[in-house]
Order: C-alpha cells, then structure tokens, then sequence
C-alpha cells in the first residue's frame, strides 16, 4: 500500500507541477473552454462577469488541483459535485451568483471536500463596521480534508477575495491561509508543510510576509475555552487590499503549495497501522476541530451572514466525532 501511495503522490506531484501567476492561463485547470458552471454563475443580468477573468481563473486552478489531489490519493475519480444557486438557496438574502460543492467521503479521505463560490448583493455583512451594509462581491475556494487514519493530518486552506462599494470607490482585499492539524504531530511533516507556506510568502513578498502571517495563524487558530492551539499552524491573512490583479498571486500559492506539501503528508501517513485504542482517540480529538469551527471560524460567521450554503459551510466539519 505505502508504494502505491508513494506513486500515486508521484504522479501527483509530476503532472502538476507550480505554475507562475503569469503563465496560469496557459494551464488546463484553468478551465481555459470556460464550460464550468462558475463562469455563467458569476454573470448579472445583462451577461456580464461580476468577477474579472483573472480572478475566476486564479479560483478554478486552486480549485481543480485540490480536487486532482483528492482523486489522486483514493486512486478512483471520488468527487460528487452539486452546484447550488445563491438566490434559490436563501432568496430573503437578496444574492446572486452561486457555488459548487465537491465532497469526496472514501476510505482513506474519510469526509472531505473543495468547495468554491461566487456571490454578491447589496449589503456586505458586518464583520467589521467600514463597510457594512454596501454593495459588495465575494468569492473563494475552501478545501478541508480529514482523513480516516489518525496519523493523517486534518488540512484546511481558504482563499478569497471581496470587493465593496462605495459610490465610485471600489475597496479590494485577499485574504486566507493554510495550516495543517495533526492529532499525532510529525516534526518533519510540520516542518515540510511551514517551508511550503514560507515560500508562498517569499514569492509574493510585495504583500506577504512570512513570520506576521504565521503569528497571526498562531493567534488565530488558539482555542480560548481550552486553553490550546488548533494544529501545527501554518498562515492566515486577511483584509490585504490590493489594486494590481498580479497580487492574486498569493491566493495561487497557497492553493498550489499547500496541495503540493498534504499529497507528501498523506502519502507518509495514511497507510501507517493504527488500532481501535488509538482510533476512539482519534474521534474524541476531532471534537477540538468541530468547537472551533462552530464558535471562532471567520468562515463560517461570514457564510452564514452572507445567507451562503449551509451545507457547504459546515461540510468542513468532521464525518465522525466524539465528546
């Protein structure tokens, strides 16, 4: 089983090698026949894309090369997709646009699931009180992953970005990360998977900066009520505006890099034997992940505020837990 993994991450890793922002629309995982159902979600009434090219493309490539990764490692094509309508999910919340939801639920990646979605309406929820209640957009790509084996690191990553108006003025900011919640932590894992989100910030160092937004991972994924962090960390940033598109570069990196890193994880981790002792911990440790989701995720405050997927936002929870 170990050498079939470890030629499956291979092939994985080899067929998709990191792609540079400026050569993405060269990439077939770009969608470049743009027949995916988030192009035509993304237009308004009179047809055009409320999302720019780049953007969109940068999301569908993150998108698609977690859903390689996952069909990858379970060698069969997994991935059940369901595309939802904003407007026919929650029509009291005034959106547009929509989202598809890819959840995998296998042997190895017991629960997990890529999702990516793009809406807009007319008042932004209040997170922060700047920019409440004007006109605004929203997109993104979220990927959680938890596997079967209690050896076998929980990974979430989260990229998105949100435009606001204000008359004329456009405000545009990036934001999300990646970290990587071991139950069992593996000091060469944890190592592999920071020198990967290291150099997604050295690569975009016009706005990234490694050791801040490692701190602000480390701070923010800490669980108050038990006085413990969530994981190993990784990076988490949010509210980066940006005014030139190159800068979606950082979102491209984490998604790419982050992928790259979980498929060598995964391979080391998800044949390693375990028996029912270690498997009744393995439930009762999720219990950790599914509090802070519930309680602390700026994800899920800001789905639901948005009248976003119920469904999609709390797939991130774990398929079995204990308390």
């Amino acid at each position: 089983m170990q050498s079939e993994l470890s030629l499956r991450s291979k092939r994985f890793l080899d067929q998709n090698p990191i792609v540079p922002f400026h050569e993405l629309k060269k990439n077939k995982l770009c969608d470049l026949q743009k027949t995916d159902p988030l192009w035509k979600m993304a237009k308004n009434g009179n047809d055009d894309s409320v999302f720019s090219e780049n953007l969109l493309t940068t999301l569908l490539y993150v998108r698609n090369i977690c859903k390689n990764l996952f069909n990858e490692i379970e060698g069969v094509e997994a991935c059940t997709a369901t595309n939802w309508s904003a407007y026919e999910h929650n029509p009291e919340r005034k959106l547009e646009g929509g989202g598809t939801m890819t959840v995998i639920r296998a042997e190895t990646l017991e629960k997990s699931a890529v999702n990516m979605s793009c809406v807009w309406g007319p008042q932004y929820p209040a997170l922060e009180g700047e920019n409440a209640g004007k006109p605004f957009s929203a997109a993104g790509v979220s990927l959680i992953s938890h596997p079967r084996n209690p050896f076998a690191p929980i990974m979430h990553l989260n990229v998105r970005c949100i435009q606001v108006k204000d008359n004329d003025k456009v405000t545009t900011w990036i934001g999300g990360g990646a970290d990587l919640t071991p139950m069992i932590p593996f000091e060469e894992d944890t190592v592999l998977f920071h020198e990967s989100m290291k150099t997604v910030c050295e690569r975009n160092s016009k706005i990234a900066d490694y050791k801040k937004f490692k701190k602000w991972a480390d701070d923010y994924f800490y669980i108050p009520h038990r006085k413990e962090s969530r994981g190993v960390g990784g990076i988490f940033f949010d509210f980066i505006k940006i005014e030139d598109e190159q800068d979606l570069s950082l979102l491209l990196d984490v998604g790419q890099f982050a992928a790259h890193a979980y498929t060598e994880i995964l391979a080391r981790r998800i044949a390693m034997s375990y028996d029912k002792v270690l498997e009744e911990k393995h439930l009762y440790w999720r219990g950790r992940y599914a509090e802070f989701n519930l309680v602390y995720d700026r994800g899920t405050r800001f789905g639901l505020m948005t009248g976003g997927n119920h469904e999609a936002i709390f797939c991130s929870l774990p398929p079995r837990v204990k308390w």
